[in-house]
């Protein structure tokens, strides 16, 4: 296979491509189109599209987008699971300074009319999954004036719409694609990205990183997560061919690879349901020249079994946030395999390039000295513009310097690696004693009869909180709360060690894979477990 022609990307906030050309999204697609125009670009179900197929596809939906009035501010949404329509929009209703919104299938019916009510699009692409709820879509917002079903219509619109090259006005900082926070705090926020954020987030990438000819991404993590999106733009750019699943199920993945996907990214849930499937799956993991992993925090048992079952796979951890455009560090795989040091195993990596952090006292929003414990404060050109329309929020997390407010406490060892001990609003305060939630997840997590453990905080009259865990079982394992109880105080201080274990059947996650603790909060208050 002949070499495929590849460029560097480097871009600032608001600077040029490698060649001079400004660094707009659209500008990578024809690019490609333009180098290597018969290479496959992109695979999804019955679509293979070469990079010149894509860009015709784009140019033409930008037409058919124009027809519909659609210009500069309009907002665009699409509605389905993962998709090529919802890629197909951001680059053609980003040409003309127009923003996609791309809101999680998976809400329910209150969530997803507050979002639209909240990013108020004038035209929704609609999944034939979700045309029964067309009427409440459009109730929710008066705004839209155009829906068109994915399924029904829209390969017959877009076919239908005339060539048309991007707005001259477009630039670098203009907004492109709104993404909802996963509302693992409360209510979901739209976080506003330009197209200088995205091109900067591809650069950094672990998934395009080093790609070889011949390498290929396999996009299955939900677009409607910045992971998932990210990481499927950054392929765009970098020009490396991928592979879309409309759901990231053991099979559709183990197919994906067999037929040629290297490189994916994947959150712990999927990789641990992977590894459990069987043989087949465990040899298609084995068989990737690079597995990036994040989202949430990797159980160190699913770590160890991933390592193991992986030998010759790069294995790469990525932490970040929604607001930062995905990851700010990365564990490299060379990390991962350390034998000399294995405590790096629960870092969440180095910083990549383009990347600051301070660490900050929460309090007095000062520094705090070196190897010290305070909240996370990052400075890049992958920042979010702010929240869609909510510049009080914006001002709480963005603060003098360009600075974004993680709102996760950390600290940072000699060598640069970055550990993450909590969220700020997940710290424990019982009797006057902070108490870091993943600390004790990890020793409940050691339990033989424990699969999955969440540690929160309940209100307790005398401690002020009460340390709470809350776990499922291992499989034809039963739980025994009073035996996790005695179990953790052999392994931590008292005040540490829960007072009381809940057992569920599962516990709640958003689309990411993040576990949703304000929901574990509400439902355990609302059943009066374990109250004083």
């Amino acid at each position: 296979m002949p070499a495929r022609p590849r460029r560097p990307i480097r871009v600032g906030l608001n600077g040029p491509m490698a060649d001079g050309a400004m660094a707009l999204l659209h500008d990578g697609l024809a690019r490609w189109a333009a180098t290597m125009p018969d290479e496959e670009a992109v695979a999804f179900g019955d679509h293979r599209l070469s990079w010149a197929q894509w860009h015709e596809r784009i140019r033409r939906l930008t037409g058919a987008l124009v027809a519909r009035g659609i210009g500069a501010g309009d907002r665009v949404a699409v509605i389905d699971r993962n998709h090529l329509a919802s890629l197909d929009m951001i680059l053609a209703a980003g040409a003309l300074g127009a923003i996609t919104v791309l809101p999680n299938w998976r809400l329910k019916d209150a969530e997803l009319t507050y979002v639209l009510g909240d990013c108020s699009p004038r035209l929704v692409v609609l999944g034939a999954a979700f045309v029964d709820r067309e009427e409440l879509i459009r109730m929710a917002a008066p705004s839209i004036e155009h829906v068109v079903h994915l399924d029904d219509d829209y390969e017959s619109w877009l076919s239908s719409g005339t060539p048309t090259s991007p707005a001259a006005d477009v630039r670098p900082d203009t907004p492109v694609l709104v993404i909802y926070t996963s509302g693992t705090t409360g209510a979901a926020k739209g976080v506003v990205f330009s197209h200088s954020a995205l091109i900067a987030n591809a650069e950094v990438s672990a998934l395009t990183a080093h790609a070889e000819p011949g390498d290929r991404a396999l996009t299955s993590m939900p677009l409607f997560h910045i992971g998932g999106v990210g990481a499927a733009l950054a392929a765009v750019e970098s020009g490396l061919p991928q592979t879309i699943l409309a759901d990231p199920t053991p099979d559709a993945i183990v197919q994906a690879i067999e037929q040629g996907c290297t490189r994916t990214f994947l959150v712990p849930a999927v990789i641990d349901r992977m590894l459990e499937s069987g043989q087949r799956e465990r040899q298609a993991l084995a068989s990737l020249s690079l597995l990036a992993y994040g989202g949430s925090p990797c159980p160190r048992p699913i770590l160890e079994a991933a390592l193991a079952a992986m030998p010759d796979t790069d294995i790469v951890q990525v932490y970040g946030m929604t607001e930062l455009c995905g990851s700010v560090t990365q564990l490299s795989n060379t990390a991962h395999r350390d034998s000399d040091h294995r405590e790096r195993l629960a870092a969440a990596g180095q910083l990549v390039d383009h990347v600051d952090v301070r660490i900050v006292d929460p309090t007095t929003l000062l520094d705090v000295s070196p190897g010290d414990t305070g909240e996370l404060w990052f400075r890049t050109p992958k920042r979010m513009q702010g929240y869609l329309g909510q510049p009080e929020a914006t001002a709480q997390v963005i603060v003098d310097g360009g600075w974004l407010r993680t709102g996760d406490i950390g600290r940072m060892d000699e060598e640069g690696f970055i550990f993450i001990v909590d969220r700020l609003k997940d710290i424990i305060i019982t009797g006057g004693e902070n108490v870091f939630s993943p600390e004790v997840e990890s020793v409940v997590a050691e339990h033989p009869s424990v699969a999955e453990v969440a540690v929160i905080g309940m209100p307790d009259p005398t401690m002020g909180e009460r340390v709470t865990a809350v776990v499922t079982a291992a499989q034809g394992k039963t739980v025994d709360p009073d035996d996790v109880i005695t179990f953790t105080r052999t392994r931590l201080a008292g005040f540490k060690c829960p007072r009381t274990v809940v057992v569920v059947d599962e516990l709640p996650r958003n689309a990411s894979g993040k576990v949703l603790k304000h929901e574990l909060r509400t439902s355990i208050a609302a059943s009066n477990v374990g109250a004083s």
